[in-house]
């Protein structure tokens, strides 16, 4: 072996070691989850749901103003419905008035509109105008709370109970980071008309100007929500929502020592989250990813595709590993009705499973004549002896 072999197959070798250092690193691209100093916190994808960093998430905890996210959420899906209007004028009661902590300074006896009592309970966190609006769509608070928990139910919360509308400290009165961020989703995607309403830095009512608690309005324009809370009971926490690129984060920190650790921390989350990963879209809703045969119906294909976009969250740069199959079911037959599930689109990284989706009929498929069924049955009854 020459001397020149030996020098070529020495540097081919650190060359080869170079590569799979190289490959290595690629893989450790994501660093792990910051630190934060909070009793529990999450970073969550809005459009998927998926929990990109979390802590304690399930746990149930005081939630002390994060409560009113609730309160608004019912008021604003009374009056998506019609049942209520912001013009509405509400009369607020004595135990409105006397109702302690952050008050939007409502008086006893007058008439407020619903629509102010909104923003109090938004933007200035009032305690008072939570009581008013509680009493005025329920007949009374604990009326309200139980209207309160029916939707926590159907918006799959279920690590909350409310017991009042405001957050004030009641034994069993608890809600967790995930059930909140579930919340915030639902806020800011059931009602995106009256969502700009949670970036709104100042509020003024009987000439009282106050400020929106949440600190990250003023820090990072891609911030646009949603609410701050405490007690001595739930420390200082914060659910915080941004958009950047096309990506939307949900952010919940529980517990934290004071203000400005409830923005840090959450800070923190957001960036983290954003930095690494992103949402990809992999196919649009109802539109044909497929056909199949059909036996037995008036028409012999049939277009298959999803009922909703099926989008994911993935690790930046990774996008080109996804794969994704069609599971279709080997025998459909008619009658068929539009979005029926026939199969699954199963997506994976690397190996990995990411989501799984129905895959359905696009379309409805009557059943065919008698003759034509008849002739299908016969195929079906050699095809499986043959299968």
């Amino acid at each position: 072996m020459t001397m020149f072999t030996k020098v070529s197959k020495y540097f081919s070798f650190i060359f080869l070691a170079l590569l799979t250092f190289q490959a290595s690193a690629v893989t450790r691209l994501i660093p792990a989850e910051p630190q934060i100093a909070a009793t529990a916190y999450l970073v969550m994808d809005a459009d998927t749901g998926k929990l990109i960093a979390s802590k304690n998430e399930d746990k149930p905890f005081a939630p002390a103003s994060l409560t009113k996210m609730m309160t608004a959420y019912i008021l604003e899906y009374e009056l998506a419905k019609g049942n209520i209007s912001e013009e509405d004028l509400v009369l607020v009661s004595e135990k409105a008035w006397r109702t302690q902590g952050s008050r939007m300074f409502i008086r006893e006896g007058t008439q407020v509109k619903l629509g102010d009592l909104l923003r109090g309970i938004v933007i200035q966190s009032g305690n008072d105008a939570s009581v008013a609006a509680a009493e005025h769509i329920a007949g009374s608070e604990a009326a309200f709370a139980d209207l309160m928990n029916q939707h926590a139910m159907l918006l799959g919360m279920k690590n909350t109970h409310f017991n009042n509308a405001t957050g004030l400290p009641s034994e069993g009165h608890v809600s967790s980071a995930h059930d909140l961020a579930i919340l915030a989703k639902a806020i800011i995607q059931d009602f995106p008309d009256r969502y700009g309403m949670y970036s709104e830095k100042y509020f003024t009512y009987n000439k009282i100007r106050q400020p929106n608690r949440n600190k990250l309005l003023w820090r990072d324009k891609t911030v646009d929500g949603l609410k701050t809370g405490y007690t001595d009971a739930a420390g200082y926490c914060l659910v915080a929502s941004a958009k950047r690129d096309g990506m939307r984060l949900i952010s919940v920190v529980l517990g934290t020592d004071n203000e400005e650790a409830r923005a840090r921390e959450s800070q923190k989350l957001l960036s983290y989250a954003f930095r690494y990963y992103r949402t990809h879209k992999l196919y649009d809703g109802n539109v044909m990813l497929n056909t199949a045969k059909v036996w037995s119906g008036e028409q012999d294909q049939l277009r298959l595709g999803i009922n909703q976009a099926l989008v994911v969250t993935i690790p930046r740069g990774q996008a080109d590993k996804l794969q994704a199959t069609m599971d279709i079911d080997r025998v459909i037959q008619a009658p068929i009705s539009a979005g029926q599930e026939l199969g699954k689109v199963r997506v994976t990284l690397d190996g990995q499973p990411v989501s799984e989706v129905p895959l359905v009929a696009l379309e409805a498929v009557p059943e065919a004549g008698l003759l034509k069924r008849i002739w299908h049955a016969i195929m079906l009854f050699f095809t499986s002896l043959i299968g």
